[in-house]
């Protein structure tokens, strides 16, 4: 009887983590349903340029929706006004490219985030979740554009889990590998989320969100890699970054963003 009742007790715990495990697999798609009209690419578009438009990395929706959150590494390009270029969302809708002016509106560069006010519709916005409460251990998903225009205007989602909360700054193996960034970062440091999953260039300003609420806790900022952009491509580290979302809540609030 012992042996019994031992039996079911495990055969009912098997059956809920298989029942919770295929809850989230059914979750994630409605989830991403709804977010990625809310994800958008961020580049320039110069009419006398060819190609016109050219991909700097990703970014979302926010706030009223005329407002988008991306990397402040993103929008660091210094544009050609002579020539007419500007900063742009690109996205698809109904199978279609669209594409909207933007303007930058503000920087953080301690945290890495730029916002931009969007001329024409409203985008969906994204919900910012408490980056406070995350653990790690959970699992999260991020959206967006990796490797820019190679692989067209159609965003990518990984999924990933919280595999460390650690402060921003890299440890430099030597002392002739620290930069000036690198030493202001180990001055004020914050934490932020690493992740096991890939992303490329391209991918910085993807939202980092719940599986299960589709809330952001974070933006996707670097990649660990020791080499250049290139060397992110075809060697890539499998450790990834995200800037916690109580960062973009500041930054929203101090420009009265509501």
């Amino acid at each position: 009887m012992k042996n019994q009742i031992l039996y079911l007790l495990a055969l009912f715990i098997g059956l809920s983590a298989i029942a919770t495990s295929h809850a989230d697999e059914v979750n994630l798609p409605e989830i991403l349903a709804r977010v990625k009209p809310g994800i958008v690419a961020i580049g320039t578009y110069m009419p006398t340029r060819n190609p016109r438009a050219v991909f700097l990395g990703t970014g979302f929706a926010v706030a009223d929706g005329r407002k988008v959150v991306t990397n402040a590494h993103v929008t660091a390009k210094k544009l050609d006004e002579e020539h007419l270029e500007r900063y742009a969302v690109f996205y698809r809708h109904e199978q279609k490219e669209q594409m909207q002016i933007a303007e930058l509106t503000v920087t953080d560069e301690d945290h890495d985030l730029a916002l931009l006010k969007v001329d024409g519709g409203v985008l969906p916005a994204l919900e910012i979740g408490d980056s406070l409460i995350v653990r790690e251990g959970e699992q999260y998903a991020f959206t967006g554009y990796p490797i820019g225009m190679v692989l067209g205007l159609y965003p990518v989602t990984h999924r990933s889990i919280i595999s460390a909360i650690s402060p921003n700054a890299i440890p430099a193996i030597a002392t002739r590998q620290l930069n000036v960034n690198m030493l202001k970062r180990l001055q004020t440091p914050f934490n932020v989320f690493q992740l096991d999953a890939t992303a490329y260039p391209g991918n910085s300003g993807s939202p980092l969100y719940d599986i299960n609420s589709g809330k952001v806790v974070g933006i996707i900022n670097k990649v660990f890699v020791q080499g250049s952009k290139e060397n992110a491509i075809s060697n890539p580290s499998g450790i990834t970054y995200a800037i916690p979302a109580e960062h973009i809540k500041t930054l929203l609030k101090q420009n009265i963003v509501k």
